[in-house]
């Protein structure tokens, strides 16, 4: 016991342990600290802000003395408001929302008078290693687990229940819970057959050795990795990242350590040489929703998405809500403002956008290519070839230059002709607009065009153009330029005005709705910007002169990209010289000529801010990269002989890029292997990861949590309560994972093995896996709960084993029937007097039914597929049509069911699936008529009701009964869905239906037909439709029955 107070009895309990509080006959953290979370700490907890009177009831050194005297609660301030009839001082106040009833008063009046005995929040403890309890001659336990569950129930009075699980039902459980799928028939036969003592563990080791064992533990997981096939959001695309799914099977399947299984997903591209499949899992990461909608401000969702990383880490790994905190410091949990946006900062240094692209299909940034091994390698030697091109090209032979010596005399002398620019496409010189036409001195045939009202203007040359933000010039047929093809544009420019921002030409279809896609040069804050684009930011190279240009006058700008897809192959002149640049970005790896970019065009661009009040003169368009000596020719419309300036060097470059027919050929081949390497490029998929930005993001507080409203500087950093983030640790996300999987953190183990308990007994130890703060339930079993955290990490996070010691417990191996009292005293089995049973999940009931019925197709990961669906279910909400499936689309497992997050699969959520637009620990369990409706009328569960049917028939000829009776059938039918015989007074009422729906499909042979070839899949030849439509009838009564929808 510590004094926190000399002139004070206070008493606090540093142990955490049920034995270390049992000095009070209240449990502080069972019964108090969850009245003091729901009623008090909004006023009264962590958050500054809110905080009343100076009090703090989450902590107990910071004002208790003032309103507790232990032991006399009668002499309690505390005790007093709380039971006072002055509405004045009655606390919580009379017109909040929080009420506390007669019962919770009480216990808190008891604790006092028990000497208010306090324990810190117990998650927030290092874990406490406690020994297993020890009972003689206890025949019962299998293993310490049971133990722990026994003491709990004889605590209260309870006893384990008296009989294990049938062999049937105990196969059917933990088939379901390891594999999501019912045993076969042939796995019940094995079993029951099986004499050995080790039968059930054999069975385990199976299951946990099947493909089906990763598919199952996968849905949990991509409940909380908000796992969909769409963005979300108003448009809500199709995305392509079932890589990631089909990763977390592997996992699973694999026993991929949990430690490594979390660093990898939160950083595992930045492990040292990280593999794909490391890098593969941090799309973990970039699961959540997505943007596109028109006028989103581009900033304000990529901050959304950034607190949405911080929100499912928080969940996830932590069991704690995080979001409170985003706005103001928590009210309920030791995580301050400032704190949040320390684990927000881990997350912010990537290269991203807000906004997805509408008009292209490019994948948001950072991505990783999913190259097959061909792919690799064809990749590998088309770089080698081009890295050879290009050495050839930058060395000088012998040959070459005693040609250029004779050129260069020769060039100079008296009656020789002057050298001219190759390459020119397009010569505009926009000194009048006839019948909205631009004249086009090279090609006639392909004039520009005008839309809006731009107007004529007294020019740089002649007269020019001058536009006003919203019309513009635009060049069909002109420039449309790949990214590696080499080009060049000139362009007279006039700034009245220095803008933000200013678009003065670009080849794409809009600005954020297409991700910039295409080329551009743009103002930003007078500084000259030039870039080709994929996807803004991250696929892109651009480079930002350093100084504005001046306002005022006519300036020669010119452009040139040399087609390497390089920044330093972007040049940037003005003038004709080459003006001082930063290089913005440098990685572009796919097209910039997607999304239909339509016509190069000058002044304005969808959805952008246009060069407004600008005006241009004189566009020139060439098909290769000038030469200083032709840049600056072009600016001074001077002959190359009247080039003083020119030196030996210029005229080099001049003759080696115009002159010299070999190193022509050597450029041609080198823009070949470049379109066949983009062309590669280009057909290879992608999919979201995570990539570190250098430099780092400077992370700041947000006030109330707005992007546009920032205030101080913080670093990455986690909780002070959770111990703080150690100085030996990069701070980054790598560091932020080895500090999540250190044994000396106390959340990570604890909250992952109540995640493993709630698969096998169906709720957790902590019974709000996603808050294990002080608004979520304690532990039932504190002690276990803690030395199986220890337990995992010993084993080296052994997920497998962890499942498999659960599920050999005597625990889940007991009858779920349990006795009345229990069931009476515990009505949800949270003390375990009996096995667990529960509605199975969406996935389980459907894939049950294809299962049973054989269609269940086994292939394990691939695209996601569109198994049947209501008609017309896309078209409300966003004008599609869903593209049902066929074959085996249709019966695949239900993981792998396309997710669009505005229209989920409706008999999914009627059965309690996550909507996956947000991280989700836990899924409500509900019952309800519409569920029934689901079972008997689906089409997917009407064909496998039908298919089940078939099967049970042609398995047991119509004379294994006796006549007008189908028991054999209905039997297998019903051991096929329940993993069971059916009882005496189930196959009576069963044998009745069939009788009834046999007179009715007798009566009505269309009725019959119409049943009896329900669904896609093929009828089997020679069956009597009245019989097949009969079964059916009584499969898919079956499958609507309790013994089927539940797992006991």
């Amino acid at each position: 016991m510590l004094v926190l107070f000399a002139s004070s009895p206070w008493q606090h309990s540093d142990a955490g342990t049920a034995d270390a509080l049992a000095l009070s006959q209240v449990d502080f953290r069972t019964a108090v600290r969850p009245i003091l979370s729901r009623a008090c700490f909004e006023c009264h907890g962590p958050d500054e802000s809110a905080r009343r009177a100076d009090l703090r009831l989450d902590r107990a050194d910071a004002g208790l003395e003032r309103v507790i005297v232990p032991g006399d609660s009668s002499a309690s301030l505390l005790y007093d408001r709380l039971v006072t009839v002055d509405p004045e001082d009655r606390m919580p106040p009379p017109d909040s929302r929080h009420r506390l009833d007669a019962e919770e008063v009480d216990a808190i009046r008891r604790w006092i008078d028990d000497g208010a005995v306090w324990a810190d929040h117990w998650s927030f403890k290092p874990l406490q290693p406690t020994s297993p309890p020890t009972a003689d001659d206890d025949r019962w336990a299998r293993d310490p687990i049971d133990g722990f569950i026994r003491r709990g129930l004889e605590t209260r009075g309870l006893s384990p229940a008296e009989a294990t699980a049938s062999k049937e039902m105990l196969l059917r459980r933990v088939t379901l819970d390891l594999t999501g799928l019912p045993p076969t028939l042939e796995a019940q036969a094995d079993f029951l057959a099986d004499p050995r003592a080790d039968a059930y563990e054999r069975v385990v080791d199976r299951l946990l050795d099947s493909q089906a064992y990763g598919e199952r533990m996968a849905v949990d997981w991509l409940d909380l990795a908000r796992y969909a096939d769409t963005y979300g959001y108003q448009s809500d695309v199709d995305r392509s990242v079932w890589p990631y799914r089909d990763w977390v099977i592997e996992a699973f399947n694999q026993n991929l350590p949990y430690d490594d299984f979390a660093v990898w997903q939160l950083a595992g591209d930045l492990l040292p040489e990280p593999t794909r499949a490391q890098r593969l899992a941090t799309a973990f990461n970039r699961l959540h929703r997505q943007t596109n909608e028109g006028g989103s401000v581009e900033e304000e969702f990529r901050v959304e998405y950034v607190a949405d990383r911080v929100h499912t880490f928080g969940t996830t790994f932590l069991g704690l809500t995080t979001e409170c905190a985003r706005c103001h410091t928590h009210k309920f949990d030791p995580i301050t403002h400032d704190e949040y946006y320390g684990l927000f900062a881990f997350f912010d240094d990537i290269d991203e956008s807000g906004l997805y692209s509408h008009f292209t299909n490019a994948t948001p940034t950072p991505t990783l290519r999913l190259e097959t091994a061909e792919t690799t390698r064809r990749i590998a030697a088309l770089r080698t070839a081009i890295a050879a091109a290009e050495a050839s090209l930058d060395a000088a032979t012998a040959d070459e230059l005693a040609a250029f010596d004779a050129w260069f005399e020769t060039r100079s002398g008296e009656g020789v002709e002057s050298p001219v620019i190759p390459g020119l496409v397009g010569d505009f010189p926009l000194d009048a607009i006839v019948d909205g036409g631009l004249q086009n001195v090279v090609d006639p045939d392909l004039p520009g065009r005008v839309a809006g009202a731009p107007v004529v203007v007294e020019g740089a040359i002649d007269a020019g153009i001058r536009l006003d933000g919203e019309n513009n010039l635009h060049f069909p047929g002109i420039a449309a330029f790949n990214r590696y093809d080499p080009f060049s544009i000139a362009l007279w420019i006039r700034i009245e005005r220095i803008a933000d921002r200013a678009v003065v030409l670009h080849r794409s279809r809009a600005w954020t709705d297409a991700g910039s896609q295409g080329y551009q040069f743009l103002l930003e804050a007078g500084r000259p910007s030039w870039s080709l684009i994929h996807f803004w930011p991250g696929d892109a190279i651009s480079i930002r002169g350093r100084e504005p240009l001046p306002e005022g006058r006519w300036i020669q700008i010119g452009l040139a990209s040399d087609g390497s897809s390089r920044a330093d192959g972007l040049g940037l002149f003005v003038d004709g010289s080459p003006v001082e640049v930063d290089v913005i970005r440098d990685r572009l790896t796919k097209s910039i000529t997607g999304g239909a970019p339509g016509a190069m065009t000058i002044g304005q661009r969808f959805r952008d801010r246009g060069f407004k009040d600008g005006s241009v003169d004189h566009l020139q368009v060439f098909d290769r990269v000038l030469t200083p000596i032709e840049w600056r020719s072009l600016h001074r419309g001077a002959a190359f002989e009247e080039m003083k300036d020119a030196d030996r060097d210029d005229w080099l470059a001049y003759h080696r890029a115009t002159r010299n027919p070999a190193r022509e050929a050597t450029r041609e081949r080198l823009r070949e292997h470049r379109r066949e390497l983009a062309a590669l490029l280009d057909r290879t998929p992608e999919i979201m990861v995570m990539a570190e930005f250098e430099p780092p993001r400077e992370a700041r507080v947000l006030d109330r949590g707005r992007y546009d409203r920032p205030l101080h500087v913080v670093e990455p950093g986690v909780p002070a309560s959770l111990g703080g983030f150690p100085d030996e640790l990069p701070r980054n996300r790598l560091g932020l994972a080895r500090w999540l999987v250190d044994p000396a953190n106390p959340l990570a183990a604890r909250v992952a093995v109540n995640r493993l308990w709630m698969i096998a007994f169906g709720r957790g130890l902590v019974a709000t896996p996603e808050d294990f703060g002080a608004q979520g339930e304690p532990p039932s079993h504190p002690e276990l709960l803690d030395r199986l955290a220890i337990d995992f990490i010993e084993s080296g996070w052994d997920v497998k084993a962890m499942l498999r010691r659960l599920v050999l417990t005597s625990t889940y191996r007991q009858s779920s029937r349990g006795s009345d009292a229990a069931k009476a005293s515990d009505p949800e089995n949270r003390w375990y007097a009996r096995g667990p049973s529960g509605r199975l999940s969406a996935e389980m009931i459907r894939d049950q039914a294809l299962a049973a019925s054989g269609l269940l197709v086994s292939k394990v990961g691939g695209p996601s597929v569109h198994p049947y669906q209501p008609a017309g279910l896309w078209q409300e909400k966003s004008g599609r049509t869903y593209p049902q499936g066929s074959g085996e689309a249709l019966h695949r497992r239900s993981m792998y069911t396309f997710w669009k997050r505005t229209s989920p699969p409706p008999s999914m959520m009627i059965f309690d699936s996550a909507k996956r637009e947000v991280c989700v620990a836990r899924r409500d369990s509900t019952s309800t008529p519409l569920q029934a409706l689901v079972l008997l009328n689906d089409v997917q569960f009407m064909e496998a009701a039908r298919v089940l049917a078939e099967r049970v028939i042609i398995e047991h000829p119509e004379d294994a009964d006796a006549p007008g009776r189908s028991t054999a059938r209905i039997a297998a039918a019903f051991r096929r869905l329940t993993g069971r015989r059916p009882r005496p007074d189930e196959a009576m009422l069963l044998d009745e239906l069939w009788a009834e729906e046999r007179a009715a499909f007798d009566a009505d042979p269309e009725a019959a037909l119409l049943v009896a070839s329900t669904g896609e899949s093929p009828t089997h030849p020679g069956l009597d439709a009245a019989e097949v439509a009969t079964m059916t009838i009584v499969c898919s009564t079956i499958m609507n029955t309790d013994a089927s929808v539940t797992g006991r």
